[in-house]
């Protein structure tokens, strides 16, 4: 581990985020769409990790450790406001994969949420959201007959044993469906446009 300092702020970003989240959670105000509050903490803290990037390269378990590094990916993960920057990162951590510094389990979320929000169906199926049944599911998977194949070389569970996990933690986390799915679809498409994910 060569940045001590780095690794300590970037754990602290994790922190704060799941720290707003467990007390969104608590209020009752995750399922209504995406908070405000929490929006404006995950581009603060992309913002933050994104010096950091510009310091010292993608953040890997060899430069600030196992914990850090999970935390920079988690902190990714959430700046689904910042498109660029996603998938900068994205670029970033593929190379590290490449040269055995980082596991592809985090790419392939990665690269999943990246085109979920893109519009595009996604490859490892590991996004989930509400269908209009009221149930988290997978979003669309490209080639569903070969997803657990594809799943299992980076180190995933089955698609069904994932989505089963997915629901428990829901209603452990006492998340609810939208009350309207159609309007929080509709809302969700106009969000993405907004901040640029698609045209």
């Amino acid at each position: 581990m060569q940045h001590s300092t780095i690794t300590h702020r970037i754990i602290e970003l994790k922190n704060n985020d799941l720290a707003l989240r467990d007390r969104l959670a608590k209020e009752g105000r995750l399922s209504d769409g995406y908070d405000e509050e929490m929006s404006a903490l995950h581009i603060h803290n992309a913002n933050i990790l994104s010096e950091i990037i510009e310091e010292i390269g993608y953040p890997t378990v060899e430069k600030v450790g196992k914990e850090a590094s999970e935390a920079a990916w988690l902190v990714i993960q959430h700046s689904i406001a910042l498109p660029n920057f996603m998938k900068r990162c994205a670029s970033l951590l593929k190379k590290a994969v490449d040269e055995h510094k980082e596991t592809p389990t985090n790419y392939a979320h990665l690269t999943d949420r990246i085109a979920v929000l893109g519009g595009k169906p996604q490859i490892f199926g590991t996004q989930f959201d509400w269908d209009e049944n009221g149930q988290l599911s997978p979003n669309p998977v490209e080639d569903k007959t070969n997803v657990n194949e594809r799943r299992k070389s980076v180190g995933l569970l089955s698609i069904e044993e994932q989505t089963e996990l997915i629901r428990f933690h829901a209603r452990q986390d006492n998340l609810i469906p939208p009350k309207n799915f159609e309007q929080r679809k509709q809302e969700m498409e106009e969000w993405k446009k907004r901040v640029g994910w698609v045209l």
